[in-house]
């Protein structure tokens, strides 16, 4: 007998020091996309400077250049997905959300995205066949992620949760995937993964999508934004965020430095009013 109260008081002490370890004031979201999510301009003086500590991001994958390592916190200075990306706009996202939370709260950022993939690469039952059909160069960056980026973004989404709580999900991504009717259904696919394979409930954590670059800059993919409105329609707790007037680069398919910023800000200033605050950008 005494045994087995040993081992129930012992059980008990791990679950209460798990407990303890969680911060519920640590708020985890999760990235992924394509290259306007893996960040495509450059970084520029402004965006290393004066990043709150209160931010933070989980690096996917050694950076030794960074003096990163895999799997480990570190404040969100950019870049913000793999080791040499660019301005992304969970970079902006993060910086709104603590500016505009109380000071108790953290934010942390897990960023997985690949340029030029569409969503099928996330899709972790159908991905191998997908990417039988990529070129050479994608290949080298999925190969980053040991071949499985889905795969990537859940391992560092469990080891966020013993750390924090996964509040939403930010997705960019679309232009590899313009005018594919079943983007939305595609999309759903990995969003309802996400919520089984991390046991969350979709109620409680959003899905913002960002549109691609907006007709009104000129955006070759700009018809894509037809289709990721509807994005609702298929995913209840779905927000579409919004790029009208996000500046671009001279390629029209990239926001520029100052494009990210703002689209950054908007998915902040539509989380903020999912978790009850108010942004206070007057961009």
């Amino acid at each position: 007998m005494k045994k087995k109260k040993l081992a129930v008081v012992a059980m008990l002490c791990f679950f209460a020091l798990n407990a303890f370890s969680q911060d519920k004031n640590f708020y985890i979201f999760l990235c992924f996309g394509q290259s306007n999510m893996e960040g495509n301009a450059k970084i520029e003086p402004q965006d290393t400077v004066n990043v709150n500590p209160r931010f933070q991001v989980m690096e996917a994958l050694d950076c030794p250049t960074l003096n990163r390592t895999k799997g480990n916190w570190y404040t969100a200075t950019p870049p913000l997905c793999r080791c040499k990306t660019g301005l992304t706009p969970a970079d902006y996202f993060g910086r709104e959300l603590v500016a505009n939370l109380p000071e108790k709260v953290r934010v942390g950022v897990i960023n997985v995205a690949v340029g030029g993939c569409k969503v099928e690469l996330f899709d972790k039952d159908h991905y191998e066949s997908y990417v039988t059909t990529v070129p050479g160069w994608m290949k080298n960056f999925i190969k980053e992620y040991d071949g499985n980026p889905y795969a990537r973004l859940v391992e560092m989404a469990k080891l966020a949760q013993k750390d924090g709580v996964i509040k939403g999900i930010l997705l960019h991504q679309g232009e590899s995937n313009t005018n594919d009717t079943l983007w939305t259904k595609k999309v759903k696919v990995v969003y309802d993964n996400l919520m089984n394979d991390l046991d969350l409930k979709p109620k409680k954590v959003p899905l913002l999508a960002g549109e691609t670059v907006n007709a009104d800059q000129g955006g070759i993919c700009a018809s894509m934004n037809n289709i990721i409105a509807t994005l609702p329609q298929t995913i209840k707790n779905a927000h579409v965020i919004s790029s009208a007037g996000c500046t671009d680069s001279a390629d029209n398919l990239h926001f520029n430095a100052a494009g990210y910023r703002e689209l950054g800000k908007r998915y902040a200033t539509q989380m903020l009013s999912l978790l009850g605050y108010k942004s206070s950008a007057t961009n």
